[in-house]
């Protein structure tokens, strides 16, 4: 991979069809295997740009999309974050060095915008958990998520 032929780009509405492509091809086959339909991913994704906090990186390699972070700045008690919502990349192009560009990009982002801290959550089981632990992201241990599945007759 080389750093010459790559840009960061903020996201653009206009592109979101691109966006999704990837979105949908990186998520729904192994290790996450969701079944994303693309029209429900384009309204989720949009849902993320419509945000008034909203910060969103894209990828690109010899103009060619390879991935994107979305993400919005928080308030917290320790001072303003940046979480990461959705953070993805080609599959193909995946364990090449692209992730770590854009993160990069991203912690400078928040460097120069005074944001204390970036936070993002990700499965434990999942490679992406290898992958943020070894750019020196911590495991807030006693943190759990909770959800509760809503089906009829409950």
């Amino acid at each position: 991979m080389s750093t010459s032929n790559m840009t960061i780009k903020p996201i653009n509405k206009s592109d979101i069809e691109v966006y999704t492509k990837v979105f949908v091809q990186a998520y729904n086959q192994p290790p996450w295997n969701y079944h994303w339909k693309f029209e429900d991913a384009v309204k989720y994704l949009n849902e993320y740009i419509a945000s008034p906090h909203f910060k969103g990186f894209s990828l690109y390699d010899n103009n060619v999309f390879i991935g994107a972070i979305f993400a919005h700045t928080k308030t917290w008690w320790t001072g303003e974050q940046l979480y990461i919502d959705e953070f993805f990349i080609e599959p193909d192009l995946q364990k090449k060095g692209y992730g770590k560009f854009l993160e990069k990009h991203t912690e400078q982002y928040a460097l120069e915008h005074g944001l204390g801290t970036i936070t993002l959550m990700t499965h434990k089981f999942m490679p992406a958990m290898k992958f943020y632990t070894g750019i020196n992201f911590m495991h807030a241990q006693p943190f759990v998520i909770l959800f509760k599945q809503m089906t009829d007759g409950m």
